[in-house]
């Protein structure tokens, strides 16, 4: 590094505009010829060096560069904005919702935005805040910033930790407030020093030359608002790691014990009962749309549960050696906390298939009795079932929430919303197996332009819309399975969340704001007072709020034969 020594003897680094020590301009940095000598000075940075404006030869330099100009933060702040808007035109993954065509990223978004949603989950904004190029940009921002601020606080610090009061006079006189008294006595000189004292201006004095100074902490508020800045973005990065932030959904039945998902069978939740109370019919806030589009608004849905922790037991999950948290009521914005994770109220289903009731007919005889019957428990699904009369039903492929596509039949979820079977049926002293299909296959066989006149249908008992039908396996069918009643369960969603990420945003957000009113609240003042034979020369700088600096000056001269500082910027 090459360095430039003063005629005040200090040595600054190459680039340095103002000396760090006495503030002579160092003039093959202020690029000025002999016509400009009063052209006001430059107190950005103090005109100290800083390494973006000095060094660009190696990579390393050009990295620095780049990443040091408030320009490119700025576009990769806006670029950030810009996809983080985009992001929210459609739901993200984890809120698309149970009853969609199909819950997988892949097809719900196509099927049901078109060619945008196509477009929209390729680019990967159906996962965006913990897609690659999203979390890079970020980091990117934090580089930046990080960079930015040591570009710039640095030599910042240095410049005003090495400032004295003797001041070249050069330096006195191309400030913005300036003025030049030709004769002034020590008493008055004192009388401005108390005066300064008094409105908490710090003095430094050195061979009667005088600097007052406050304010000089709002300087680094950019810099504070830099740390909290980086902070927060350190927070967004971590959250992809699964031990500081895990969110995770479950779907509980009235009476069920499952373990909460995300927890590694750590903690378990028993559904004691689900609460849905809706708005009466004459309520003024939504009689219209409850009137004219038959809508169910509801006013609170909760779920009354308990949570277990489980023990030391040899076996997983044995519910005698669970150890009780306690009893919470679930509802919106009335979360239940527990080992640092939360349970958030989130939906419901209140007709989730639970038992079906099928029954045996002769497929040529419709005013024939039913042959027999069984009932499936879907939440203990066995692989066969013998009727009385020896006719014995294997369950050869279930799907629980079937879905009819040009490719065949698929399950869209684990979930038992839409239940189909395909059935082998063996009777006595009949050695072929007939084989039935058994669903709602009516709606999508229409979609799909497959002729429904061979399906066989039946309405299921109580539930509008939805319909059981036998698909023969083949003309010689003896016999048709049809859906003869259907128990129904309720059963509650909520989302399990774990976030230990809270802490750094709040932290990061406290020293924003801190560094916020740093930078706004306070200013930066500095009076210079350079003796001149009999006289003085007075000058003044801030970073802002130039009118509260004169007015400081005013009254600390006040009385005195020394003359108030002129605006040298109005006369450029």
């Amino acid at each position: 590094m090459k360095h430039i020594k003063c005629e005040c003897g200090h040595v600054n680094p190459e680039g340095t505009v103002l000396c760090e020590a006495c503030g002579k301009p160092i003039e093959q940095n202020q690029h000025i010829d002999g016509n400009d000598k009063k052209k006001l000075l430059n107190m950005r940075y103090e005109g100290s060096a800083r390494r973006s404006t000095t060094f660009n030869k190696t990579i390393v330099d050009k990295v620095w560069n780049f990443f040091s100009s408030v320009k490119v933060a700025v576009w990769l702040i806006v670029i950030a904005l810009i996809a983080s808007g985009i992001g929210t035109i459609l739901p993200l993954e984890q809120y698309i919702p149970a009853d969609a065509i199909s819950r997988d990223p892949a097809i719900f978004y196509p099927e049901t935005y078109g060619l945008f949603g196509k477009i929209f989950y390729q680019l990967g904004f159906h996962n965006l805040y913990s897609s690659w190029w999203y979390l890079i940009l970020i980091a990117l921002i934090g580089v930046s910033l990080v960079i930015c601020s040591i570009d710039r606080f640095v030599p910042l610090y240095r410049a005003l930790k090495l400032q004295k009061a003797k001041r070249h006079e050069s330096f006195i006189n191309r400030q913005r407030l300036y003025s030049e008294t030709p004769n002034v006595t020590a008493e008055e000189v004192l009388t401005v020093k108390e005066r300064l004292a008094k409105k908490r201006y710090r003095l430094k004095e050195e061979d009667n030359h005088i600097v007052a100074e406050k304010g000089r902490f709002s300087r680094w508020g950019p810099y504070v608002n830099h740390i909290g800045l980086i902070i927060i973005l350190v927070a967004a990065l971590i959250r992809t790691i699964p031990f500081f932030y895990m969110s995770d959904y479950v779907w509980v039945r009235e009476g069920e014990m499952r373990v909460v998902p995300g927890t590694n069978g750590e903690y378990y939740i028993e559904n004691h009962e689900f609460i849905l109370d809706t708005y009466a019919e004459d309520d003024e806030r939504f009689k219209d749309a409850i009137a004219k589009q038959g809508m169910i608004i509801p006013s609170n849905f909760q779920t009354n549960a308990t949570i277990y922790k489980a023990g030391d037991a040899e076996v997983l999950g044995a519910e005698e050696d669970h150890e009780k948290i306690g009893d919470f009521q679930i509802s919106m914005n009335k979360p239940a906390k527990f080992g640092g994770y939360t349970l958030y109220q989130q939906g419901y289903q209140l007709n989730e298939f639970s038992k079906m009731t099928f029954k045996v007919y002769e497929m040529n005889d419709p005013e024939a009795e039913a042959l027999g019957e069984f009932t499936i428990d879907l939440f203990d699904l066995k692989s066969e079932y013998e009727l009385e009369n020896g006719i014995i039903v294997e369950v050869s492929e279930y799907y629980p929430d079937y879905s009819l596509a040009e490719n065949g039949v698929t399950s869209k979820t684990n979930e038992s919303n839409n239940p189909a079977f395909i059935f082998n049926l063996q009777s006595p002293g009949n050695e072929n197996t007939e084989t039935s299909f058994v669903g709602d296959v009516i709606g999508s066989a229409e979609k799909l332009g497959i002729d429904t006149s061979v399906v066989e249908l039946k309405p299921m008992a109580n539930v509008i819309g939805t319909f059981a039908a036998t698909v023969p396996g083949s003309e010689e069918n003896q016999f048709k399975i049809l859906i003869d009643s259907i128990q129904f369960d309720r059963k509650s969603g909520l989302s399990v969340k774990r976030d230990y990420t809270l802490p750094f945003f709040v932290i990061g957000a406290i020293i924003f704001m801190i560094g916020v009113i740093q930078g706004m609240y306070w200013q930066h003042r500095r009076v210079w007072i350079h003796p001149k034979k009999n006289g003085i020369l007075l000058a003044g700088h801030t970073n802002k709020n130039w009118f509260g600096l004169k007015k400081d000056i005013e009254k600390a001269i006040e009385g005195t034969s020394i003359k108030m500082v002129e605006d040298q910027k109005e006369d450029e």
